[in-house]
């Protein structure tokens, strides 16, 4: 995976170009029909449909600078009746996505499902959105994933950001109950850490080092892997201690 470098917009920019370049390459010689294991129920088809979407919308929202919510199905998708042109499709719908995210001024206010709400949030979102899907793509078609560690210690940050303004997920934290334990995550390749104090029905986090009621080690991209349930705490590159029961009530309660 190419590594972000460079001005922020535009780097997430080039990284999301990169990104895309590497799902399409290799849906385009996948069967459309293979199942993908960790989106139950989808096929590579899907996945690309999904990701193909998001693009679109995305594109649609800035473009028209939404400072409001406009919904996927409300947006023109113009998709192809042969899944075996659904791999052009995306090519296509990442490409316009960039050209409008390039041409914006990445300070100006749209709508987004996160905290920041400016343009300059949704080239990073799209990274990560892609960086994920192309790993359930690589894990449905037998391939390892290979993230590189700054890129996925960065998506450990978004996610962890933009839980709280996931209602859905914000109420699944309050029912756990919890007051007082901690999580801590440790990147065994980047010597990056985390750790997520869960209370008062939310939870906070900071990069640093703390004692965890409940730990993870792994490298940076399978931790980004674990926290989007793509891989379980149980996997044979994942090492764990304390509270076993706790680090899969988190991450079953902030699951997406």
């Amino acid at each position: 995976m190419t590594e972000i470098t460079g001005p922020k917009h535009e780097r997430y920019c080039a990284a999301v170009e990169a990104e895309v370049a590497r799902f399409v390459g290799l849906v385009g010689a996948a069967d459309p029909t293979t199942p993908v294991p960790t989106c139950p129920g989808w096929t590579i088809a899907d996945l690309v449909k999904h990701h193909g979407t998001t693009h679109r919308w995305v594109e649609h929202l800035v473009r028209h600078r939404a400072t409001e919510r406009i919904w996927s199905r409300d947006v023109p998708l113009d998709l192809p009746e042969n899944e075996s042109q659904y791999p052009a499709w995306l090519a296509a719908g990442g490409s316009a996505a960039l050209r409008t995210l390039r041409a914006a001024d990445p300070d100006t206010p749209v709508w987004s499902h996160g905290a920041d709400q400016h343009v300059r949030f949704w080239p990073r979102r799209l990274l990560f959105e892609a960086v994920v899907h192309l790993a359930d793509a690589e894990l449905a078609l037998g391939r390892r994933p290979q993230i590189d560690g700054e890129t996925a210690a960065d998506g450990v940050d978004e996610l962890l950001q933009h839980l709280p303004f996931a209602a859905r997920v914000a109420e699944n934290i309050r029912q756990l109950g919890l007051d007082g334990e901690a999580v801590h995550l440790y990147a065994t390749d980047t010597g990056t850490e985390w750790v997520i104090k869960i209370g008062g029905g939310g939870f906070t986090w900071e990069r640093g080092h703390s004692e965890g009621t409940a730990t993870a080690r792994a490298t940076a991209g399978d931790l980004l892997l674990l926290v989007y349930g793509r891989l379980r705490p149980e996997h044979e590159r994942i090492t764990t201690a304390g509270d076993h029961e706790l680090l899969a009530s988190w991450l079953a309660a902030t699951a997406l």
